[in-house]
């Protein structure tokens, strides 16, 4: 699952777009996070989401593990510990995440880019509603995806870690 998220973190799999002062990516990589933590728990969802982020750690942003591994743990605690669907624990899990990611943005973009100071919490914000976006077309395609995958066989009750 690391490396399927890894993997849908590069062009084709992403798609580039250009806002603002800079260029980013639409991107699903979470997707792979999202399905460790609730099928098989929290440190699962955790593993999968720091080890998933280690191409885009090095290639973008450095401290981007963090916050897949706590998008992953959250997701995994949502799903297992409190017993929500999978939508609302991966819209929970953001949530969690968010203000991580709020306050490492604004960390990294007025100690180490060029953007104007004026411009970085538009920046900010901007990526904010991406990333929001991007949870919801996750959340929606994963709950769509678990019950199949546990039909399947792919994923047993028997192969849970209760974490």
């Amino acid at each position: 699952m690391a490396a399927l998220s890894s993997l849908l973190s590069i062009p084709p799999f992403s798609i580039p777009i250009a806002f603002g002062p800079f260029t980013s990516e639409i991107h699903f990589n979470q997707i792979p996070i999202f399905i460790s933590g609730i099928l098989a728990g929290p440190w699962a969802g955790l593993l999968t989401g720091a080890t998933g982020g280690l191409y885009m750690s090095i290639t973008r942003i450095p401290f981007i593990i963090i916050g897949l591994a706590i998008l992953g743990l959250a997701t995994g605690f949502f799903a297992k510990r409190l017993k929500l669907k999978p939508f609302f624990a991966i819209i929970l899990a953001w949530c969690v995440q968010a203000p991580y990611v709020l306050m490492s943005d604004y960390l990294w973009f007025v100690f180490f880019t060029p953007i104007p100071y004026s411009v970085v919490l538009t920046t900010i914000i901007t990526i904010l509603v991406k990333l929001s976006i991007e949870a919801l077309i996750s959340a929606t395609f994963v709950a769509i995806l678990i019950p199949y995958i546990q039909r399947l066989g792919l994923f047993t009750k028997g192969q849970t870690t209760e974490s």
